[in-house]
């Protein structure tokens, strides 16, 4: 028997492997929420683009929601002015609104349009202010702890959601192309408000009924301690989630990623995964094989 076909047949077990998962997700609208090194390193971004594009060939509905926080802290770095953050979230004036939609719309989200029609996908970069796909409030003070006392933090512009109008993300997904959604919002009286990416993700599955809430970050998933050791999570439901929470075992920044993960399945999303964007091709080994890569969190 020739060698080199010997040598090919792991690869056709992995496309057999796929083939139940692939006609399982035909059709279903899958929510990617992009950051961390994944969206910073160029040979990362290619790998997630071509996943996504992948995705879309097979008959998937990929709708890809990004922030960009490093970007953003980059150019206010270069501008002189200092990031500042309360419990996780960005304290946004007015001038770091103008930053903010700057970076996210006029340079993260086209650079991620354009490497889509590079690669063979159809891509359109869209915000959350248009068709008010995302109408937010500002979520205005915040508590935090002084040196002697509690204080309170006007956190400017940043807004939480209020409603998903997904109308034009259905429109899009239909005619074959898809979304790249940046997190900004359209306040009450129209002005711009900056939203957590994490949590656009996980209501915008919600809306549009997902089959997955996927999201890519810069560890492998989700770690518990046990026998003082810390012992990786390949799959959780939602109580046991939520009870590391109460316990502390989940915190800093994982924990938006984690609330994300349980509003889309409070909201009715049927599996929600944590999985690491510095993997290349992270997306296809977590949907499309039997072991997966990241934590799911599920029902």
């Amino acid at each position: 028997m020739n060698v080199e076909a010997i040598s090919n047949i792991p690869k056709a077990e992995v496309l057999v492997q796929a083939l139940p998962y692939m006609r399982a997700y035909t059709g279903k609208y899958f929510v990617i929420k992009y950051g961390g090194q994944a969206m910073v390193s160029p040979e990362l971004m290619e790998s997630v683009i071509i996943d996504l594009v992948l995705l879309k060939y097979i008959g998937v509905k990929p709708i890809l929601v990004h922030g960009g926080g490093k970007e953003v802290n980059q150019v206010m770095d270069k501008l002189g002015k200092e990031p500042c953050f309360v419990n996780g979230l960005r304290v946004t004036d007015d001038e770091t609104m103008e930053i903010v939609e700057m970076v996210l719309i006029g340079k993260v989200n086209k650079h991620i349009v354009s490497l889509f029609n590079r690669h063979g996908g159809k891509a359109v970069g869209l915000s959350g202010r248009d068709a008010e796909i995302l109408q937010a409030r500002r979520i205005g003070q915040q508590e935090v702890d002084g040196q002697n006392c509690k204080e309170l933090v006007d956190l400017g512009r940043v807004g939480e959601i209020i409603q998903i109008n997904p109308q034009l993300i259905h429109t899009v997904c239909d005619d074959g192309y898809i979304p790249v959604l940046s997190s900004i919002g359209s306040g009450i009286n129209g002005e711009s408000l900056n939203i957590n990416a994490d949590h656009a993700a996980g209501e915008l599955a919600v809306a549009l009924k997902a089959e997955k809430m996927i999201v890519l970050t810069d560890v492998d998933g989700i770690y518990q301690v046990k026998n003082d050791k810390q012992e990786f999570i390949s799959s959780i439901s939602r109580r046991k989630i939520r009870a590391m929470i109460n316990k502390g075992e989940i915190s800093g920044g994982m924990i938006p990623k984690v609330e994300s993960c349980l509003m889309a399945l409070d909201g009715g999303v049927r599996r929600t995964h944590i999985i690491d964007g510095r993997v290349p091709h992270s997306l296809i080994l977590e949907i499309f094989t039997d072991e997966g890569i990241g934590t799911m969190v599920t029902q």
